[in-house]
């Protein structure tokens, strides 16, 4: 007789996974039907033992009913072929013996109708407690968890937290044992099925046999054989049962004898892994369901593919929620609520909110999201790029407060100038190959992210009404320069997310992958507040103001400026490279050096680098007066003859004075 393929695996009880309760409703399924056609059955034997008078007919339809056993079409019948044989055999036999007398009722009741009777009231009503208890054990621990998932961030209470603990532990722990004891019966009953509907029939026989007067030898030839079989098939499966419920037995009391911190949320001994490129796991996602009002709905998710998928309870398969490509992920702040995060898009249109079970998930689905989004699990060995990337990210969040710093915290100097690599760059770019990553920006550069401005030059720019005075009295520059800024002055709202040191200049791919580099850093570390400034765009440098003092906290010369662009998908996102001069090494000109800065915009960041590239036009108009006139003859002018470019977006320079510490949506 063949073991039975299909069963319950003890061990994804605890999980308690999409697929394990897919599978549990189809045994669930299985057991309906089986008691279905249990109650048909012994409704058949008990007319045979009852209608003496119309024994013929009866035993025909229990012909018939034998043969309804291969046309159920069980999910698990698989290992049912010699019983489906067996039962066929006995329902020949059956349509042949239409005849019983008296003393045959009382050897049918002890041997067909009770066995069956005792396996319906003892089995099968056992299956529909088991699956009751089971119920109220999970209804309990979803409300368990309900209340965990409610509990304050900022106020803890360590008392109520510690009182949830227990309670999400007890009824986990409560559930897994229902559930153990349910998975148990329930494979069970795939082998004590067999038994009880070959029994009865084996009982039925024999009595025929014991009571027949004409024809007994040879029935008895025909039958011996076929009989001393089934017996022996019965007595396999009860030995198979016997065999497996002995390793159920052992397998449930080992993975009972676990710690109770397995019961426990929040409570995970071992290190995040920064590095997965697949996770599963539930987590809670918040949906709106008024204008005001928000549900938060515990969910199975799972990656797939490079897209973020969802699987409801009962589901057969998931579904995809969110393409996770080119996607951005952060930290937030929500509802009062621990581990939260958000998933946006990269058209920055469709964003969701999920809350994990605890930091190490927390941190291990922010990490996964943020490597799926980068396609990693495209490359040929998607996890030594995601070990390598992960190392270069954490590597790169080193604080600075200035930039004199930078070179100081770069773990390798010589590797961070641009010179060294500066002709192997322009050679891969002749080439039309893509240039490395490495060969842009240098690994484990340290990345800044906020601008601080110095005590004194903060002083010395307020006493100067927010304009930096010469020590030396020299104005020649400064009339200049207001000269110049007269025919181009225009004000963007940004946000600073970060800036570091790049190896070459003359590369827009490099803007882009500091890009990568700052948004990865953020997430990684859970730095999302950035700060709102104004970026002023003139015709002769670019200004970074304090929209609450009007000090300015950082300038480059348009000439500075060497490559400026704007994100290829997210469009909010744009950044430029500026040049400068290294002498650390005493060289009288210094080694050109570059420095990557990247904004988040309120508006696109295409118009932004419209207008830098419009200023170095006029720029270099201004060396020729008659090009100076036509490109001032070919643009709109302001009354006051500045060039007319946008409307201002920033409205009154002290609307947006009190705005601090933004949410940056990159």
């Amino acid at each position: 007789m063949p073991a039975v393929h299909h069963k319950l695996l003890l061990e994804d009880a605890l999980q308690d996974s999409p697929q394990t309760r897919s599978l549990l409703s189809v045994f669930e399924e299985d057991a309906g039907m089986l008691t279905d056609y249990t109650n048909q059955l012994l409704q058949s034997m008990q007319r045979v033992f009852g209608a003496q008078s119309e024994m013929g007919l009866a035993t025909e339809q229990l012909s018939q009913q034998l043969l309804e056993y291969e046309k159920k079409n069980f999910a698990l019948g698989k290992g049912d072929e010699e019983v489906i044989t067996t039962l066929q055999n006995f329902a020949k036999t059956v349509g042949e013996l239409n005849s019983l007398h008296s003393e045959l009722a009382n050897q049918m009741a002890d041997s067909m109708v009770f066995p069956l009777i005792q396996f319906r009231e003892k089995d099968l009503t056992e299956i529909s407690t088991l699956k009751e208890i089971f119920g109220i054990a999970t209804d309990e621990h979803e409300a368990a968890m309900v209340k965990y998932s409610r509990l304050p961030k900022k106020k803890e209470n360590e008392k109520l937290k510690a009182d949830l603990v227990k309670e999400v532990a007890y009824t986990r722990r409560k559930q897994h044992q229902a559930s153990l004891q349910y998975y148990c019966a329930l494979n069970a009953l795939q082998y004590r099925k067999r038994v009880a509907m070959l029994e009865p029939m084996l009982g039925y026989k024999q009595a025929q046999i014991s009571f027949f007067k004409k024809g007994i030898e040879l029935v008895s030839k025909k039958m011996d054989s076929f009989l001393s079989s089934v017996s022996n098939m019965t007595q396999s499966i009860q030995a198979q049962l016997d065999a497996e419920a002995e390793a159920m037995r052992m397998s449930q009391r080992e993975l009972l004898s676990v710690e109770d911190t397995v019961y426990m949320p929040d409570k995970d001994t071992e290190p995040v892994n920064r590095t997965l490129i697949q996770k599963a796991g539930y987590l809670n996602i918040r949906n709106k369901t008024g204008l005001v009002t928000t549900a938060w709905d515990r969910l199975y998710f799972f990656t797939q593919g490079g897209n973020l998928m969802c699987q409801p309870r009962g589901a057969v398969a998931g579904g995809m929620v969110l393409d996770l490509d080119n996607s951005s992920v952060m930290a937030v702040e929500c509802e009062d609520r621990r581990y939260c995060f958000q998933i946006t898009s990269p058209s920055g249109k469709t964003s969701m909110i999920l809350q994990a079970e605890s930091k190490k998930e927390y941190e291990e689905w922010i990490c996964t999201v943020n490597n799926i989004s980068r396609q990693i699990y495209l490359t040929d060995n998607p996890e030594a790029v995601a070990i390598r990337l992960n190392q270069t990210a954490i590597q790169a969040v080193t604080p600075i407060t200035s930039f004199e710093k930078r070179q100081e915290g770069s773990p390798n100097p010589d590797r961070a100038k641009p010179g060294g690599i500066h002709a192997s760059s322009s050679g891969s770019q002749k080439t039309g190959v893509a240039p490395e990553p490495e060969d842009l920006i240098a690994p484990g550069t340290p990345i800044q992210f906020d601008i601080m401005l110095p005590a004194s030059e903060f002083q010395d720019q307020n006493r100067a009404g927010g304009r930096r005075t010469n020590p030396f009295g020299e104005t020649d520059d400064d009339c200049s320069t207001e000269s110049d800024d007269s025919l181009l002055q225009q004000v963007f709202a940004v946000r600073f997310l970060g800036s570091m040191a790049v190896r070459c200049g003359d590369n827009q791919e490099v803007i882009y992958e500091a890009m990568r580099q700052v948004l990865a850093a953020r997430a990684i570390h859970n730095i999302f507040r950035t700060t709102e400034s104004h970026l002023m765009v003139t015709s002769s440098n670019l200004r970074l103001i304090d929209p609450q003092t009007q000090v300015t906290r950082i300038s480059f010369q348009l000439g500075e400026v060497c490559q400026f662009a704007a994100h290829q998908e997210n469009g909010r996102l744009m950044g430029f490279v500026v040049e400068g001069r290294d002498w650390s090494d005493g060289d009288e000109e210094g080694e050109p050096s570059f420095s990557a800065f990247v904004f988040e915009s309120n508006t696109e960041g295409e118009k932004i680098c419209y207008t830098i590239s419009l200023a170095k036009d006029i720029t270099e108009a201004k060396k020729d007066p008659e090009a100076l006139a036509q490109l001032m003859k070919n643009m709109p002018l302001t009354n006051d003859g500045k060039f007319l470019l946008l409307e201002p977006e920033t409205g009154d320079m002290t609307n947006g004075a009190g705005q601090e510490d933004l949410e940056s949506e990159a």
